[in-house]
């Protein structure tokens, strides 16, 4: 049984990474960015994995702050004992700008909290780690990680990009010390953020919603393969990716000949 911290689980593929470590028996700490979220995460536990309620811990963590994260890995240590896997999931994703129309607010808070909310974790745990010896990082990246650009994430896509180079960094450093680091890419799933971003800009996802819905996926189909995936990581610096290159060309080849059903219909768009 593992013990797995996942910032930012209160929603989104956050929230179903922890369902699915819930659900194959191990402890899991929820945490939102406050109180409030946190406790929406609490109450979808209890509806969606009741059984597993006693395994699961609730705790609050803004990570941009380095004094909440460390309270946070001291609560998992007082809880649990250990820290098996920890898992950087807290990020903001405000797209549909372009670098120089997007507001200077979003961009202090996407780089606050996609990269320096990261490093904030990953500095705790992996001092905490070392202590015990041994644990897993992870670090969530998406669209523009591998730096390749998609219109109107021009700010987005740079902290995920430098979020790659400091995984990349994180792993050489931590190397022979027991520490393994690795780096999600759990492709294009459907999300609160993705649901709000085509409310908002009902124009721009009308355009693309035809070739979003060959590569979309649902939290519960995409999170149970990347839990299991890092419990099976046994080398640090690898990837593991959902959508992978094949599959997304199997994906639009596909599409030529049968219409995939709506993926966004059950979203209510």
């Amino acid at each position: 049984m593992a013990s797995v911290v996942i910032t930012g689980s209160s929603k989104g593929i956050g929230f179903g990474l922890g369902k699915a470590f819930l659900l194959s028996g191990h402890n899991v700490v929820f945490c939102g960015s406050n109180a409030e979220t946190t406790q929406n995460s609490q109450s979808k536990v209890a509806d969606q994995c009741q059984r597993n309620l006693p395994q699961a811990r609730f705790f609050p963590c803004d990570t941009t702050q380095p004094e909440q994260v460390q309270a946070l890995w001291d609560y998992t240590k007082s809880e649990f004992s250990q820290v098996d896997l920890w898992i950087n999931n807290a990020g903001l994703a405000r797209t549909g700008w372009s670098i120089l129309d997007i507001p200077a607010s979003e961009i202090q808070r996407m780089v606050q909290t996609n990269l320096i909310g990261t490093i904030n974790g990953c500095r705790v745990a992996a001092k905490g780690m070392s202590g015990q010896g041994e644990g897993k990082i992870f670090n969530i990246l998406g669209g523009g990680s591998d730096g390749e650009y998609f219109p109107g994430m021009g700010i987005y896509g740079s902290t995920k990009r430098a979020l790659d180079y400091f995984t990349n960094a994180l792993t050489k450093e931590l190397k022979n010390t027991g520490v393994l680091v690795g780096k999600i890419r759990p492709g294009m799933v459907i999300t609160e953020a993705i649901i709000r971003e085509a409310q908002e800009n009902p124009e721009t996802f009308a355009r693309s919603r035809k070739l979003m819905n060959n590569l979309v996926d649902q939290v519960d189909t995409v999170a149970p393969y990347l839990a299991k995936r890092m419990l099976e990581t046994k080398k640090s610096g690898q990837k593991i990716a959902w959508l992978n290159g094949g599959k997304i060309a199997g994906r639009m080849l596909a599409g030529l000949f049968r219409k995939r059903p709506d993926q966004f219909l059950q979203h209510g768009l």
